[in-house]
């Protein structure tokens, strides 16, 4: 892996930085504070996201950013022959693959599992591996024996042997579980060979019982092919009697009919003399009817007239009640359109002088607001600052003279009275202005009284302005029912004229006992006229009485020809009953027998099928007998490969793991010599892989704190040289953050020149420190300071090798640090 390029927007200090790494040692060099560090958690954001970084999502942001402002890192890195570039924000990410303009991947997720798998490792192993902290170079200190063991198998590659291991024991799990499967459900063999025996036998049986069943069916078959001619003849005689019987129960029902039809036609000749008698005597009753029905028709149209008349009269008394009624509504309000403008001049005068009294309560209950608030900001900032220094002086006691100082890391020594001292003055004032804040509210809390004088104006005006819009509102309505009134009387003149001009144009006469005697007569004449013209219909009738007679006697003579024909031919058929019968059961009992003969000869051929199924069905089970050991014998042959497989995996990955504790240690008693000056020129792993440091052949009981560092980098180092020479991990990229701190100055510039000799290794190796004297060793230089003014971090860099010391030495960094922590509390 190797970085090319980095850029920091609102991330962490960094409002917006860019870097530019090169081959070679570069060092990102800067004070304690200004941002160093968060260049590395940058690189590691990009890579795996917010899992690798410090705080919640939110805290990532720079402080001083404006609102809603993006954070942004984008790093450019080289790995494996491509070339990448990931562009991550607060709430998405994007992968870019060889320069192309669209990502491979456009997601958190999507980005964070495609780095990974590209990468190889998991976000702990890669920082605990090509990334390194003064903090960190202990990591496999914490750990277990069997965990230290891991960590290195798996950084190392070695746990993919193990995965495979797993894949080979699960599918030997697979095969094991799938034999049993089949033995499970595999059939007897000795109970298969007894099925096909038996379907055999079955088989034959039923054979020869549908051999007898054929011949029995075709004997009943030949006795009932004899009887059938007979049988149909004697049908077909008794079909023609049945039929001729029929015809002659028809016949006698229509001589019946018949004869009652000519006693019908028989009884109306009779009535319809009776109804010309009758009909004679009411022609003279009925011949006033005419005259009286006319005169009744005129009268009923009178009678109309009159009822229309009497319905105008009422509704013409209605309308002059309603029309006097509005008259004297429309009088009463008259002078509404005059009272409206006087109402509203008065209610815009009464409205702007409440405008005025809002304006100047708004104004004085604002400036009320305005200082209580800011009395109150003040006394809470105070209380704020009064904390912060309180804890901040608590700190400093808790430290005493001997200890170190916060900010510059130096001793407090004779310092530590007069930091007390500058604390307790700041204490003092912000206490003293907290009080004055405090009184300053308590006379704020209550409203003054001229607010209060304004707001009871106020609420004076309002009830007036109220009052004066509800009389503004009810003579509004009233000239809107002027208006209304106008248009209704206009109207209802207009109606009261045209029921006038409808009840002059209804014509006079009606006589009321006149309609009623009329009446009277035709409801008596009205029956008779329909008895009347009933009886004529009935005398209408006699041309039809006379031609349907004639016709009857003439139908009744031709059937009763016709009935004798029939029965002389009834008696000519020679048909017997009781023979019919006895040909009949001897038909049925034939038929009988060779349905049975049938089913019969059905019966034992669907036996012999079936026979014919199972023995199938046993040579079937008997070849899936044959298929499943087939497959078993395979099967068997799959298990004891995979277990040779395990025993395999297991063996190389015991010889990896014995070999891996010594060439750990060789590769890391080669660093120790270069960087110790062959003072210490052998480092071993034990069988629990603690670190031991030998001199002269002999394990150091107790080592210093900057020894054990040591120890540490160099078999870091050894791993990461180990990783590189493995050929499924090729990556070029070292960096190392604050590995400095213990040591000295010597070993400072062994570790320098020891990186820049396993360049072939690691072409890019990155250091961040705050050391200034290792610029001499380095091919590239980042620098890296704090802006008090912006307060974010700002990156120069330079390929020059030297750069010029700052001329203050460490004492007067010191004091500086002490007189900024001084002024700042």
């Amino acid at each position: 892996m190797k970085l090319h390029r980095l850029q920091l927007q609102n991330f962490r200090q960094h409002a917006d930085s860019v870097l530019t790494f090169q081959t070679g040692l570069t060092g990102v060099i800067g004070s304690n504070g200004s941002g160093k560090t968060t260049i590395l958690e940058a690189i590691a954001w990009a890579l795996y996201g917010n899992s690798a970084t410090r705080g919640t999502r939110d805290s990532i942001r720079f402080s001083r950013a404006a609102p809603r402002s993006p954070v942004r890192v984008e790093l450019d890195f080289e790995l494996a022959g491509h070339r990448y570039r990931i562009v991550r924000r607060l709430t998405d990410a994007e992968l870019y693959l060889d320069g192309a303009g669209q990502p491979i991947a456009n997601s958190i997720t999507g980005v964070n599992e495609l780095l990974q798998r590209r990468l190889g490792m998991s976000r702990s192993e890669f920082f605990n591996t090509y990334f390194t902290g003064q903090k960190e170079l202990n990591v496999m200190a914490a750990m277990g024996p069997s965990e230290r063991a891991q960590f290195l198998s798996r950084v190392l590659g070695y746990e993919k042997l193990r995965s495979a291991q797993t894949l080979v024991r699960d599918r030997r799990r697979i095969i094991a579980a799938e034999a049993a499967g089949l033995r499970a459900g595999m059939p007897d063999a000795e109970a298969v060979a007894r099925l096909l025996a038996d379907s055999e036998h079955r088989l034959a049986v039923a054979r020869q019982a549908a051999a007898a069943a054929d011949r029995a069916r075709h004997e009943r078959e030949a006795t009932l092919a004899e009887l059938t001619p007979r049988w149909e003849r004697a049908q077909k005689e008794r079909d023609r009697l049945q039929e001729l019987l029929g015809e002659l129960r028809v016949a006698e029902t229509e001589e019946a009919a018949l004869a009652r039809e000519a006693d019908r036609i028989a009884r109306e000749h009779a009535a319809v003399a009776a109804a010309r008698s009758e009909l004679e005597a009411l022609a003279t009753e009925l011949q006033p009817l005419s005259e009286v029905a006319e005169e009744f028709q005129r009268y009923e149209r009178l009678a109309r007239e009159e009822g229309r008349r009497q319905t105008l009269v009422e509704n013409e008394r209605l309308l002059v009640d309603e029309l006097t009624r509005l008259r004297e509504r429309r009088a009463r309000i008259f002078n509404a359109p005059v009272m409206e403008e006087e109402a509203t001049i008065a209610v815009e005068a009464k409205r702007k002088e409440l405008e005025e009294s809002l304006g100047a309560l708004e104004a004085r209950r604002t400036e009320w607001v305005r200082d209580r608030q800011e009395a109150e900001t003040k006394r809470d900032a105070l209380r704020r600052q009064y904390a912060e220094l309180k804890t901040q002086r608590d700190r400093i006691v808790d430290l005493g003279e001997d200890g170190t100082c916060p900010v510059c890391t130096r001793p407090l020594d004779q310092h530590f009275r007069g930091v007390l001292e500058h604390f307790d003055d700041q204490l003092e004032t912000i206490a003293v202005d907290g009080k004055f804040y405090n009184t300053r509210l308590d006379q704020l809390e209550e409203m003054p009284d001229e607010i209060k004088a304004l707001d009871e104006a106020r609420r004076a005006l309002t009830a007036e302005v109220g009052t004066l819009e509800r009389r503004l509102a009810k003579v509004q309505a009233a000239v809107q029912e002027l208006t209304q009134l106008t248009k209704d009387i206009g109207a209802k003149e207009q109606r009261h004229e045209s029921v006038r001009r409808d009840l002059a144009a209804i014509p006079p006469g009606y006589d009321g006992a006149r309609h009623a005697a009329l009446r009277r007569e035709v409801e008596r004449l009205m029956p008779l006229n329909d008895r009347a013209t009933r009886l004529s219909a009935q005398i209408d009738r006699e041309p039809q009485l006379d031609h349907d007679r004639q016709h009857v006697t003439e139908s009744l003579g031709a059937l009763r020809e016709r009935l004798a024909s029939l029965r002389e031919r009834t008696r000519t058929i020679p048909f017997s009953e009781s023979e019919f019968g006895s040909l009949r059961t001897a038909f049925e009992t034939a038929a009988a027998e060779a349905r049975a003969a049938d089913v019969g000869a059905a019966k034992a051929q669907g036996d012999a099928n079936a026979a014919r199924l199972a023995l199938d069905s046993a040579e079937r089970s008997r070849r899936e007998l044959d298929r499943i050991q087939a497959t078993l014998d395979g099967l068997q042959v799959d298990r004891r490969l995979h277990d040779e497989l395990d025993r395999a995996y297991s063996d190389l990955r015991t010889d990896l793991n014995f070999q891996l504790r010594p060439e750990l240690s060789e590769l890391a008693s080669a660093f120790l010599h270069d960087l110790t000056d062959a003072r210490y020129s052998e480092l071993e792993l034990d069988d629990n892989y603690n670190v031991l440091v030998l001199e002269d052949g002999i394990p150091k009981p107790v080592i210093s704190g900057g020894e054990e560092d040591l120890a540490n980098l160099v078999l870091r180092l050894a791993i990461s040289q180990m990783i590189a020479e493995r050929a499924g991990q090729q990556f070029s990229l070292l960096v190392l953050d604050e590995v400095f701190g213990s040591l000295d100055e010597s070993r400072r510039n062994n570790v320098v020149e020891l990186l820049r000799r396993l360049q072939d290794r690691f072409e890019q190796v990155i250091l961040i420190t705050h050391i200034e004297s290792v610029r001499e060793g380095l091919d590239q230089i980042i620098n890296v300071r704090y802006d008090e003014e912006t307060g974010a971090s700002v990156v120069t860099q330079t390929d020059q090798a030297v750069l010029e010391l700052p001329s203050s030495d460490s004492g007067e960094q010191g004091d500086d640090a002490y007189e900024e922590f001084e002024a700042t509390g």
